[in-house]
């Protein structure tokens, strides 16, 4: 696997120069008619009749275009250290009572994924995946634990100490979204392997992801607002009004890095990044639930050609998140109803990408 340079070259797109010092880095689109033609003729040899994989040869065919074989040596495919990465961040607007949990709940997932001893955990070690969580913005202190407890690498790449209130005011500044974006992308860029999976932690997050959905989408925001971890029918007609407001605040909020500085969390803008920097590197994308969605609502509209290396792997049980896998026009691996983040849906579905690799190497 060809690696480029981080920070992108002097010829990347130059709406950075636009966009308050961001540099994103050069993603080209996978589109290969002759490849797709070779693949399937493969497979008609393996006499298999036209479309008998159904969904699988859409998988097959998205795997085979990000990896690019020249002249399609397809034996020679093969997933390489694939990473799972955990961002880890805290949301102002918990105080507002959107959520069931208290901001501490955040450091104690972290803690758990840390000491290895979280279902994340459980499945990492499972399919052999690298397991990495980074401090993108927890409201408090985190430390590495003690060598012996630690079963899990900490980076700390912390911009603030949880984002403001958006009820109140933006949730970051631009300088703290276009830096989060570039932590983002030099985290995947030091991280080996050809597969990386995107997950994410954080109190309040949905939230974000719905409001980002709703102004980056047009999606009506009582469309785009879910139950979060739990809540009841007055619980979640408080956490809409709350998102109303935060809405009309920032109403005049309408491109992408606009929206993300306004609306959108340090974890959210360092999964944007991830996912810009693993396509411009080839890799394959694996996308969680509905706030790593919303990163990939982000990531599009930054650079457009990232879609492409972007496996959605499952359907939340977030009503938002089936708004937004239509809009991106994506069929997701699984549908679960998971109301867990941290990469579990992308775990569960690793299998079929592993089925599909196999068929494509033989």
């Amino acid at each position: 696997m060809i690696i480029k340079p981080f920070p992108a070259s002097d010829d990347a797109d130059p709406v950075g120069d636009r966009l308050a010092g961001l540099r994103l880095p050069i993603i080209h689109p996978t589109a290969d008619a002759v490849l797709d033609a070779e693949l399937r003729q493969r497979l008609h040899r393996a006499e298999l009749p036209d479309h008998a994989l159904g969904r699988l040869e859409t998988l097959l065919l998205q795997l085979a275009r990000i990896q690019n074989p020249t002249p399609f040596p397809f034996d020679l495919l093969a997933f390489d250290s694939p990473q799972l990465v955990v961002f880890a961040a805290d949301h102002g607007v918990a105080d507002e009572g959107v959520s069931l949990f208290p901001q501490s709940a955040t450091r104690q997932r972290i803690g758990q994924l840390l000491k290895g001893s979280s279902a994340t955990n459980t499945l990492a070690d499972l399919h052999g995946f690298d397991l990495t969580v980074v401090d993108a913005g927890v409201a408090t202190h985190l430390q590495p634990p003690a060598h012996h407890k630690a079963r899990v690498p900490l980076q700390l790449r912390k911009i603030g100490y949880a984002t403001r209130n958006i009820v109140l005011s933006p949730a970051m500044s631009m300088a703290q979204a276009v830096s989060a974006l570039h932590a983002g992308m030099d985290v995947v860029h030091h991280l080996p392997g050809n597969v990386i999976a995107l997950g994410d932690v954080g109190v309040g997050s949905t939230s974000c992801a719905a409001l980002l959905l709703s102004r980056l989408c047009g999606v009506p925001l009582a469309d785009a607002c879910g139950r979060g971890s739990g809540l009841d029918d007055a619980q979640l007609q408080h956490k809409l009004e709350k998102l109303f407001a935060a809405a009309s605040r920032h109403r005049k909020a309408t491109a992408p890095l606009d929206v993300l500085a306004a609306m959108g969390g340090f974890e959210i803008a360092m999964m944007a990044g991830a996912m810009l920097q693993a396509a411009a590197e080839r890799r394959v994308v694996l996308v969680d639930g509905f706030v790593a969605g919303a990163a990939a609502l982000v990531a599009r509209g930054l650079a457009p050609a990232v879609t492409d290396y972007l496996v959605f792997t499952h359907r939340s049980a977030e009503p938002g998140h089936r708004l937004l896998l239509i809009h991106l026009q994506a069929q997701p691996l699984l549908d679960m109803e998971l109301r867990v983040g941290q990469g579990m849906g992308a775990l569960l579905a690793w299998p079929l990408l592993q089925t599909a690799q196999r068929l494509l190497e033989h």
